[in-house]
């Protein structure tokens, strides 16, 4: 398809140009507050699943504090996050530094959403497919209710993004992502944190092995 090879990709480099040249004064304000109330460094990097299932060093603003325990290992997300850091994530203003992943070729506008490295082998087959695009800022996941979904719908979704793709697909998800970003819906689980780790069908089975469960999860 003519829009997914070749127009998906010029729109994805015009708009994010665009948008970091208008945002780049109030980009260079969050991220001096950043490092006044939240410290240095500025910018939280992490090796997210891209296109194909290569890695790439995702960037955003960094919302939380580096907390750790007496053995290093870091405090719950809920004792690290700041006030200020759940503002930047409820308005997804800590994702404005992912437009360079754009640029950079990492990422598109609309996709599935990048997931941490360590996801990859918890995928069925099926949930694989969502690597054969470029993972999105926003996704149709998004729009349909961000952390709110569970990960098997949010995945399912992602799929049919894949299968049918198309202009006006995008069109119509970053004009909806704009109305949720602005309401704030669905930026935390019911829970009002950040979702639970992604585990895996494959690895529920092997909760009753814990030994075998943390190989797997740390391998």
């Amino acid at each position: 398809m003519l829009y997914k090879r070749y127009i998906k990709r010029l729109l994805d480099i015009f708009l994010s140009v665009i948008a970091l040249i208008v945002l780049s004064i109030p980009m260079l304000i969050v991220a001096l507050l950043v490092r006044i109330k939240i410290g240095s460094p500025v910018l939280f990097r992490q090796k997210r699943i891209g296109k194909d299932e290569k890695e790439f060093m995702l960037l955003k603003f960094r919302t939380m504090l580096e907390l750790r325990d007496e053995n290093g290992v870091y405090l719950p997300d809920t004792e690290r996050i700041t006030k200020f850091g759940r503002f930047l994530r409820t308005t997804s203003i800590d994702e404005l530094p992912s437009l360079i992943n754009i640029i950079k070729g990492d990422m598109s506008i609309i996709g599935p959403r990048p997931l941490p490295a360590r996801y990859l082998n918890r995928y069925n087959e099926r949930q694989h497919r969502r690597h054969e695009v470029r993972p999105g800022l926003s996704s149709p996941s998004v729009v349909q209710g961000r952390n709110l979904l569970s990960w098997e719908d949010q995945f399912e979704q992602d799929v049919q993004y894949v299968e049918g793709i198309s202009f006006w697909m995008d069109l119509k998800s970053i004009f909806k992502t704009v109305s949720i970003v602005f309401s704030g819906k669905g930026a935390t689980s019911d829970d009002g944190d950040a979702r639970c780790e992604f585990i895996g069908i494959a690895d529920i089975n092997d909760l009753k092995d814990p030994e075998n469960n943390y190989m797997k999860l740390h391998k």
